[in-house]
């Protein structure tokens, strides 16, 4: 099949055009097929932690070391089946719109539309931290809390698993779920109760961010300058907020091979503490739907 050539597939009773299946997307030659297998694949994974949230597309039409773009509006191309969603532009970070203009997103609510947004070169997808649902006004209250841990210069994903433990250990309430970033760090989720506010949650992750800084100012930063990264781990608290999405749990990342944001469990990052070797925590697209065969879905609390 030529780079160029495109051929009809169904997907689910879904009628789907795909092209360039064999594009390579990665410089192993990962291809734009491959990823969009893996999509399918991890769908039955994938789906529950997605569904319901507005989609940010991170679209990469020449592979991962050529120019990209984040996409947030639906392209006008998709098909008509793809369920979208109309996000005030305030609720969504969006510049150069007046308050009183909306997005419209896309949101994946099965396989067909995973494999829709994949055959658009999408390597990264990235969600928020809250769920359309029936509600009639968005954003949607807050449903989990995470703390996204960034390694800076001179530091690597053992350092981010050991201030993951530090933050674990800060909740005794609350069970706590980490997962790799695909990149370099770590993010760690907790599912929240009730009825949260944004400012709260934000508030609450601030504070504990603060407070393991200055209990390990050698290992723990929580100012997002980088110059005062060095040597240390941010705790991002930042990602508590309408407007901001995380990478999606089991997407791929634009690196030089295709890893995958995995969720990992805790005797895991212990392990990765232990040997001091960060490339215990790093998964190819391939381990990862190993990992969900063998073992199911780590994350699958979070999606209920």
């Amino acid at each position: 099949m030529s780079k160029s050539s495109s051929v009809e597939v169904e997907v689910e009773g879904r009628r789907l055009t795909v092209s360039n299946l064999d594009k390579p997307l990665y410089p192993g030659g990962f291809t734009k097929g491959q990823m969009i297998d893996y999509y399918v694949r991890i769908a039955p994974a994938m789906l529950g932690h997605v569904r319901d949230r507005p989609l940010t597309l991170h679209r990469y039409p020449n592979g991962v070391h050529a120019s990209s773009f984040f996409e947030k509006h639906v392209p006008s191309h998709a098909p008509d089946w793809v369920r979208t969603v109309e996000v005030p532009s305030t609720a969504t970070g969006s510049r150069g719109r007046s308050a009183s203009e909306s997005v419209e997103y896309a949101v994946v609510c099965d396989v067909a539309t995973l494999a829709w947004a994949a055959n658009l070169a999408t390597i990264e997808l990235h969600v928020p931290l809250w769920r359309v649902a029936r509600r009639r006004t968005l954003p949607g209250p807050p449903d989990h809390m995470v703390f996204d841990l960034d390694p800076g210069e001179g530091s690597t994903m053992v350092d981010c698993c050991r201030v993951a433990r530090l933050i674990d250990d800060a909740l005794p309430d609350r069970t706590t779920y980490p997962k790799t970033s695909g990149s370099k760090g770590l993010q760690l989720y907790t599912r929240l109760s009730g009825r949260p506010t944004w400012d709260r949650v934000r508030d609450e992750a601030l504070e504990l961010a603060r407070t393991l800084e200055g209990e390990h100012a050698d290992l723990v930063v929580s100012n997002m300058r980088k110059e005062l990264r060095r040597g240390k781990v941010l705790i991002d608290w930042s990602q508590n907020h309408p407007a901001k999405t995380t990478v999606a749990v089991y997407s791929l990342r634009a690196r030089d091979e295709p890893t995958v944001s995995t969720p990992v469990s805790w005797d895991e990052v212990n392990r990765c503490i232990a040997a001091e070797d960060p490339g215990l925590l790093r998964f190819t697209s391939d381990q990862v739907l190993d990992r969900v065969e063998d073992h199911g879905d780590l994350f699958e609390a979070l999606a209920r």
